[in-house]
């Protein structure tokens, strides 16, 4: 009996290290941008396979322009939230990273043109790690790569910017929502599904203009469809 209760014993403390190891970190790729002349002046994007990820982002002092290139009309604030973006497009953000981790070129093209902002791309998980610098990149998959994440943080910016004018210039929902469908069209704006929900409460109020409202469904309709944004490769 004792032999008996000895082995149950070990058993049960030898649970919390089989489950350390079943929970082991999977893969994670990241992306950072950086440039002090527009507003955001930084921001973070954490990415996992299934399309989970988080996104944080620093205003700075900068009056200039935003990621979009518009002059501000209103300013938005730091935006730190939970995110979930395709994960068909995931995927291919990852795929393209662990193939250029095998090919260990680098990234950065070394080329006099102007200034687009640092972005920073790091993938980290149990097969290694990759990372690299660049702000514009001779591979045309990189650069393609780094576009794409530009798109869907301006994106996620631009459904934060959508709260601010619902709760205090309903009237610029208008000219908003007209940017952010032409936007979405020609690939400034990806991943449209990662801002649904407050889409959908501009969609559903009332009180705002029933052609910003029109936009808001139709854009509704572009999410539902499956957005997967224009990928790593511009297709």
């Amino acid at each position: 009996m004792r032999v008996a209760g000895l082995a149950l014993a070990l058993a049960i403390l030898a649970l919390p290290v089989q489950g350390e190891v079943g929970n082991a970190p999977g893969p994670e790729f990241q992306i950072e941008f950086s440039n002090p002349g527009l507003t955001p002046a930084h921001w973070t994007l954490t990415l996992h396979p299934d399309g989970s990820g988080h996104f944080r982002s620093e205003r700075g002092g900068a009056p200039g322009d935003g990621l979009d290139g518009r002059v501000e009309r209103i300013e938005v604030p730091d935006v730190d939230r939970e995110i979930r973006l395709d994960a068909e497009f995931a995927e291919r953000i990852f795929q393209s990273a662990r193939l250029h981790r095998q090919s260990k070129a680098e990234c950065e093209s070394h080329l006099k043109v102007a200034f687009q902002g640092w972005k920073k791309l790091r993938l980290t998980g149990p097969d290694g790690e990759w990372g690299c610098e660049f702000n514009y990149s001779k591979d045309k998959e990189i650069q393609a790569l780094g576009e794409s994440l530009l798109a869907v943080a301006g994106t996620i910016l631009e459904g934060a910017r959508i709260e601010v004018l619902l709760r205090h210039d309903r009237l610029g929902l208008d000219s908003e929502t007209e940017y952010m469908v032409e936007a979405v069209g020609d690939g400034r704006m990806q991943q449209i599904g990662v801002i649904r929900e407050i889409l959908q409460r501009l969609a559903d109020d009332p009180t705002v203009m029933e052609r910003a409202r029109r936009r808001a469904r139709v854009l509704l309709e572009g999410a539902g469809k499956g957005d997967h944004g224009r990928g790593t490769g511009g297709k």
